[in-house]
């Protein structure tokens, strides 16, 4: 399985437009090779380097449709289930860390699962990852980076 963007290269900075000094809002996500028999896909969205202990998740999706090719920018793939992110609020928050803090990097995480999952909208990204046992059929990962000016 393959988890790409047409805004940024792994390992390449994220633009400013999807940060919080732009627009705020979700790159586009292009998904390739989904492993046969998977029942839905999940996307966590995590900053390592924040310094909350844990990291800070930024963005937690389940339940996609796993024929999704594309998640489009400043969108929610159709019947998909948002969590909370690490403001406690469902839905997307954009990289955003603390100037001077230097470069963040963001790991896009995509799993394949073998089902639909049973859990409501504003679950947590533990939560969700508690319920994705055992039913892990696929993942890939795309991984950018941020920096704020001082």
């Amino acid at each position: 399985m393959i988890i790409t963007s047409p805004s940024f290269s792994d390992g390449d900075p994220i633009p400013k437009k999807f940060t919080c000094d732009g627009g705020s809002i979700n790159p586009e996500l292009q998904i390739q090779n989904v492993p046969e028999g998977a029942g839905s896909l999940a996307l966590i969205v995590h900053d390592p380097d924040a310094p909350r202990e844990g990291g800070f998740t930024h963005w937690v999706v389940w339940n996609i449709d796993p024929r999704t090719v594309l998640i489009k920018e400043e969108s929610v793939p159709p019947g998909a289930i948002e969590g909370v992110n690490g403001l406690g609020h469902v839905g997307y928050v954009p990289p955003c860390p603390p100037p001077g803090h230097g470069s963040h990097r963001y790991h896009f995480q995509l799993y394949a699962l073998d089902a639909m999952l049973d859990i409501p909208e504003g679950a947590t990204e533990a939560e969700l990852v508690d319920a994705m046992q055992g039913h892990l059929r696929g993942e890939a990962e795309l991984v950018g980076s941020y920096t704020r000016a001082e």
